[in-house]
């Protein structure tokens, strides 16, 4: 056993994964992985930043304090190896070695600004740790993240991939400033979402997919909407299979809700209340397109499916295994 710890830090939270990963993939449940620590705090990095194109001075602060309680759960839990990987917020900013020094001073190791291939890559591997074998392939895992939404279609490895600059942060700020948003909002964000996947599509066949899997906080939460779970329960909603039609309804209350009923939700995090709303239009307008691809290309969309293993669990089993960058 090797114990890691893997970082995502992204628009709208930092996570932190120490666990065990087996040199045998069998020896666990979960290709090889056994959670030690899992913990997320919402920090907000890229708030601003689709405006101002840079880290504000408040998102940096809260993200490496958060970054240096990281380092400190390492320490306690004996960690051997570290990886610290930042996405969207932090491509592109014109002070990103501000972040990148920070890290490094709070953690002690050198954070990847990797990109969005790699993340789809990652996100994918993390995915099918948990995804059991009834379910058709290939697969199409979409991860929906504050600042850019990746996809990647494959069976065992990607085959195709394509990340898009969608994300529940940036169309919040961008579209949605209703409570709740105006038809005229969700008009703009819906064709916003519509040219993306247009792009996705030119390099992903979509209609390929033999199962959608959805990943991340957006997807996750509208899941327990539609499961009507009386608190947020990971255990229920990892591995939720549900028809289409029941996530899209759920999809749509939470893009009706104000924000104060969204706050009133007993499984909604606090940090996702602003933004729950331009997530769940993300993610039904992604399964409505995918949707009709498949019917398209003559086959049907069976029950979509949502995963709590992401990107987290991709980078923990690379390090484990010593395939990380």
């Amino acid at each position: 056993m090797t114990r890691v710890a893997a970082v995502d830090c992204g628009t709208n939270s930092i996570r932190l994964l120490v666990a065990d990963v087996a040199a045998d993939d069998g020896a666990s449940g979960r290709g090889g992985l056994a959670d030690v620590v899992r913990t997320m705090e919402v920090v907000r990095l890229g708030e601003g930043v689709d405006k101002t194109g840079r880290l504000s001075p408040a998102a940096l602060e809260r993200t490496l304090a958060a970054t240096r309680r990281y380092a400190a759960q390492c320490e306690a839990h004996g960690v051997e190896r570290v990886r610290f990987v930042a996405t969207s917020a932090s491509r592109d900013v014109e002070n990103r070695e501000e972040f990148v020094d920070g890290v490094r001073a709070a953690l002690g190791v050198e954070p990847e600004v990797i990109s969005g291939a790699e993340e789809a890559e990652l996100s994918f591997q993390g995915a099918l740790s948990a995804v059991h074998g009834e379910h058709r392939r290939p697969f199409l895992v979409v991860d929906i993240g504050g600042g850019s939404t990746e996809f990647a279609l494959g069976a065992d490895h990607v085959v195709a991939s394509r990340s898009v600059d969608v994300g529940c942060v940036r169309f919040t700020e961008r579209h949605m400033a209703g409570d709740p948003p105006t038809p005229e909002q969700i008009a703009a964000a819906s064709a916003d979402v519509g040219a993306a996947l247009d792009a996705v599509a030119e390099v992903v066949p979509l209609g390929r997919a033999g199962t959608l899997v959805g990943l991340a906080g957006t997807v996750t939460t509208v899941t327990a909407r539609a499961l009507r779970l009386p608190t947020y329960d990971p255990a229920r909603i990892d591995g939720a299979a549900l028809p289409p039609d029941a996530i899209l309804r759920a999809a749509r209350d939470l893009l009706e809700m104000t924000r104060a009923e969204r706050a009133a939700q007993p499984y909604m995090h606090p940090g996702r209340v602003d933004v729950i709303g331009a997530g769940a239009l993300i993610w039904s307008v992604i399964i409505s397109r995918v949707r009709a691809e498949v019917g398209r290309a003559g086959g049907t969309l069976p029950d979509v499916v949502t995963s709590e293993h992401d990107i987290l669990d991709g980078i923990a089993l690379a390090l484990g295994r010593g395939t990380a960058a």
